[in-house]
């Protein structure tokens, strides 16, 4: 293994264990993939991890020029593909490798910049935070799956209208989902209301049942555009989408009084079983799919 290779692994290695260190249901969904998707997924987390970190647990007098320093090491990774910052290397890297740039990065990072000066959201500032922190995120995650099978020197794979509209649904499905589980810790340790028109402190059903109306209609956008996925992209977005279908349920039963009081979480058992029925039914599909052809030939 030469030098270079060594680091490349390293960096990625790195990231996963990031991953693997904060998200479950986001990690489950990523082992679906193949190696090379996973490791691309895995650069985009750890990346979207370190600027919440600063903006979230550090929070200290320079968080501001911290968070700039770290789009800035972004962006000079994206030119040369390299950076002493191991997690930045690995985005870089799948960025690079990927297509994505600086019309899904920029926007990430002033969103991320926003949550150091700004305490309560309209709708419009929602919205553009709502893009910023999570739609793009979606659309890097597209990228990635489409780009599973490119070789170098091919160009991008450019995704048509309707993925990158059930890329961005997606995520904000599971923004708005974060923002509802998220809103005891979010308004009394943080000190931000992100919701429009909500009070945390006077939550009532009618403000769940608006929100969760809204992730139901983001889900139903994106579900729309898994038949443009590669089918095992597909199979980790159906499996990660249902672990949310669960929350949603959750979150629905919930009396709203409580859920500014704690986070609502899936167990780990309930987690597994949900992944296991949409892997199984995955399977079946595409056993299904082989008789057929079978059968036509």
């Amino acid at each position: 293994m030469t030098a270079q290779r060594r680091y490349d692994v390293t960096a990625a290695r790195a990231s996963r264990a990031v991953l693997r260190a904060y998200s479950t249901s986001f990690g489950i969904g990523t082992r679906l993939l193949p190696p090379r998707s996973r490791a691309d997924i895995e650069a985009v987390y750890a990346l979207v991890r370190l600027a919440d970190e600063v903006v979230d647990t550090y929070r200290g007098p320079d968080a501001a020029q911290e968070l700039d320093e770290l789009e800035a090491q972004t962006a000079r990774a994206l030119v040369t593909g390299y950076s002493t910052n191991i997690v930045v290397h690995a985005f870089a890297r799948a960025a690079r490798r990927t297509g994505i740039g600086h019309a899904e990065v920029d926007p990430f990072f002033a969103s991320m910049r926003a949550d150091l000066s700004v305490r309560e959201h309209d709708r419009a500032s929602y919205d553009t935070y709502v893009f910023g922190s999570a739609e793009v995120v979606g659309l890097m995650c597209l990228k990635v799956f489409l780009s599973a099978d490119r070789r170098p020197g091919d160009p991008p794979v450019e995704p048509p209208d309707q993925a990158v509209a059930g890329a961005r649904a997606l995520g904000a499905a599971f923004q708005k989902v974060n923002f509802l589980r998220d809103l005891g810790a979010d308004h009394g340790d943080l000190g931000r209301s992100y919701l429009p028109g909500v009070d945390a402190d006077r939550l009532t059903d009618a403000d769940v049942r608006t929100v969760l109306d809204e992730v139901r209609g983001d889900l139903a956008t994106a579900r729309a555009a898994l038949p443009l996925l590669p089918p095992r992209a597909r199979v980790a977005v159906e499996a990660t989408a249902a672990l949310y279908d669960r929350l949603l349920a959750d979150l629905a039963t919930t009396p709203a009084a409580e859920l500014a009081r704690r986070r609502v979480r899936v167990p780990g058992p309930v987690k597994a079983a949900v992944v296991g029925r949409v892997v199984a039914s995955a399977l079946a599909r595409e056993a299904s799919a082989r008789a057929r052809r079978v059968v036509g030939a």
